[in-house]
C-alpha cells in the first residue's frame, strides 16, 4: 500500500461519523420512530415498543443508516436514547402491573439510563431529534438540563411533534412552546410525514 493509501486509510478511520441521538419523554413514541426509519432504510429494527414507560434503558444505535430527503441523501448513526424525564416515579412502573421489587429495578435502571443517555450528548452526539407527544403539553415534556446541554453544545435539532393520528394532537401548541426550533408533526406509529422528516434531517444534519 503506497503513503496516499495509507494517508486515505487513516483518515477514513479516524473520521467521526454524523451520531444523532432521539431524545425525548418516555412513551412520546422515540422507539416507534427510530423502528419507522430503519424499517424504511432496510435496516433491522432497533428496540421494542411499550406503553411501558422507561421501556429503552439504554442507548441502541445504529452505524450507516441512509437518510434520503428531497435535497439528497445524509448517513447518520441514529442512536434510540432512553427517556429523558426529571423524576422516575416506581409508582408508574407497579401502575403498569409490575410487582413491587420489579419496580424498583426498573426504577434503577431508567435512572442509570437517564444517566447514559446525558453522558452520550457530553461526550457523542452531533444532533438531537426530540421526539415529543402532541396530545400532551410540550412544556411539561422537556428536560430542561438536557435542553441546556443542547444549547451549550449549540448542537442542531429537530423536534417531532408526533402521534397526529390521535385526535387531541396539538401541532401548534408544541410550535409556540418552541418557536426558535424546526418543528415537524409526524405519526411515527402510522408513517404520516416520514417524508417530510428526511427531509428535514438532511437539511438539518447532513
Amino acid at each position: 500500500m503506497g503513503l496516499l493509501d495509507d494517508l486515505t486509510s487513516t483518515l477514513l478511520s479516524t473520521h467521526e461519523a454524523t451520531q444523532i441521538g432521539v431524545y425525548g419523554p418516555p412513551n412520546a413514541g422515540k422507539t416507534t420512530f427510530v423502528n419507522q426509519v430503519l424499517a424504511d432504510c432496510g435496516e433491522a429494527t432497533s428496540g421494542t415498543a411499550s406503553h411501558r414507560p422507561h421501556e429503552t434503558r439504554t442507548a441502541d444505535r445504529t452505524t450507516s443508516v441512509d437518510i434520503a430527503g428531497k435535497t439528497g441523501t445524509t448517513t447518520i448513526d441514529i442512536v434510540d436514547m432512553p427517556g429523558v424525564s426529571t423524576t422516575v416515579d416506581e409508582a408508574a412502573f407497579r401502575a403498569h402491573g409490575l410487582d413491587e421489587e420489579t419496580a424498583r429495578r426498573r426504577a434503577r435502571e431508567a435512572t442509570s439510563g437517564i444517566s447514559d443517555a446525558l453522558r452520550w450528548l457530553r461526550e457523542d452526539i452531533t444532533g438531537v431529534i426530540y421526539v415529543l407527544d402532541a396530545t400532551r403539553d410540550p412544556l411539561r415534556q422537556v428536560n430542561t438540563m438536557l435542553i441546556g446541554m443542547v444549547d451549550n453544545e449549540a448542537l442542531p435539532v429537530l423536534i417531532l411533534a408526533n402521534k397526529t393520528d390521535l385526535p387531541e394532537a396539538d401541532v401548534e401548541r408544541v410550535r409556540e412552546a418552541y418557536p426558535t426550533y424546526d418543528v415537524v408533526p409526524v405519526s411515527a406509529l402510522e408513517g404520516t410525514n416520514l417524508d417530510t422528516a428526511y427531509a428535514r434531517i438532511v437539511d438539518t444534519f447532513g
